[in-house]
């Protein structure tokens, strides 16, 4: 295995300050996309709170070898604090919260809040210029509100799996939360679109974000296909229905290579590159359409030129010629890798539960010049902001009180 690229070592600054400093979020969200959402924000500034139940966001039981890795990628720069939401003054507590925040973030299933007493209309006649973000499998609306909102059933669903895959094989679903982080990352630009209006006009308002819609909206324009031609686009592994060739190709030290000849001139250097100039003019791959025609013959033939290189030999040679081909990479290839280390896509931060006392994090996305993401505090332990939290908002008196009646946990 490569050695690993040695990444920046980013040390948290709780004194950071970010383009959203000032913006408060109540997040009541559990699991991925809400998450995404408010690390989003919290990445840039705002001050994301998690109201989390006594037995935490169920993301934290998403545990490697008894590390909370996915609580402690998703839920950095944000603060936790832990009430029994069953308990009246529990909900009293997140109104009070919801009063001073510019936004407040849920996952429950429709009618849920409604059920708890923080309906969106109660909680904009509180404040005017709330967002609310409604995370849900299907939306608010329509004959599916009620059903379970996992991301599987909506990347079914919604065309991804139909898509992906061999044709001689069954439908394949996405190894990663897909639905989920499409809708965290639709969520956030929507939540600061509605920001943005509260600001200018003083009004609130309710953006109900399913997980069907962000992943269907990016699988377009396949429905003006079908319209078009009657015909379901077929599951083609890794070959393009548009261009030809694009595929994944083996080199001869077993390693694999993405090739996307997207313009006919990336085309014409690759057939010059692998020796074969001629086929450029051949009456079967003179242009994009023919190739399409007769992929089998050419994939046959980038194939084997492919399969006498190893793949540094394949990467230097295409790249001089201008080819647009570049490794797969897997997550031992990505550790060290020169450019992901640079770029600090990829950096380590502090952890002692870690072997080596480090872990390794995504940087911060995107990237602003003037006002970049910030690093202020690790992902929290369970309540662990429950004191700086509620008790200015509630007084010290209210704040013992509720924590020996076990209203506030942690």
């Amino acid at each position: 295995m490569a050695a690993r690229a040695r990444k920046t070592l980013r040390q948290f600054d709780p004194s950071a300050r970010g383009a959203l400093d000032g913006v408060r979020v109540v997040d009541l969200s559990r699991l991925v996309a809400g998450n995404v959402l408010t690390k989003v924000l919290a990445d840039h500034g705002a001050d994301v709170i998690k109201v989390e139940p006594p037995a935490g966001d169920s993301l934290r039981a998403w545990k490697v070898k008894g590390v909370e890795t996915s609580w402690k990628a998703f839920c950095r720069n944000k603060r936790s604090v832990c009430l029994d939401l069953r308990a009246p003054e529990g909900i009293v507590i997140v109104r009070r919260l919801a009063q001073d925040a510019a936004m407040l973030v849920e996952s429950f299933r429709p009618g849920v809040l409604e059920a708890m007493g923080l309906a969106p209309e109660d909680l904009l006649a509180l404040n005017p210029k709330l967002v609310i973000v409604r995370v849900s499998g299907w939306g608010q609306t329509g004959p599916y509100r009620h059903k379970p909102g996992f991301g599987t059933l909506v990347e079914g669903y919604a065309g991804f799996a139909a898509l992906n895959g061999f044709g001689d094989r069954e439908p394949v679903l996405p190894p990663m939360f897909m639905a989920d982080a499409y809708a965290g990352l639709y969520g956030a630009s929507a939540a600061m679109i509605a920001l943005h209006h509260a600001n200018r006009r003083g009004e609130g308002q309710v953006v109900d974000l399913s997980l069907f819609e962000p992943i269907f909206a990016v699988l377009e324009p396949q429905m003006a296909n079908w319209r078009l031609t009657g015909q379901v686009k077929p599951r083609t592994g890794s070959r393009s229905t548009n261009t030809a060739p694009r595929n994944a190709y083996r080199t001869k030290d077993g390693r694999w290579l993405g090739l996307s000849t997207s313009t006919q001139g990336v085309f014409v250097r690759l057939m010059q590159s692998i020796g074969r100039p001629e086929l450029a003019e051949d009456p079967r791959f003179r242009s994009n359409p023919d190739r399409l025609q007769h992929i089998e013959e050419l994939d046959a033939v980038v194939r084997d030129a492919v399969a006498q290189l190893t793949i540094e030999e394949a990467l230097r040679k295409f790249d001089a010629d201008g080819v647009t081909i570049g490794p797969i990479m897997d997550v031992r290839d990505l550790d060290a890798d020169a450019y992901v280390a640079e770029r600090e896509a990829l950096i380590e931060v502090p952890d002692p539960e870690m072997p080596d006392g480090v872990l390794p994090m995504h940087g911060e996305v995107p990237r602003l010049s003037r006002t970049p993401g910030i690093l202020r505090n690790p992902a929290p332990k369970l309540g662990q902001d429950n004191e700086a939290v509620l008790a200015p908002l509630l007084g010290d008196a209210d704040y013992a009180r509720l924590s020996e009646a076990g209203v506030i946990k942690g």
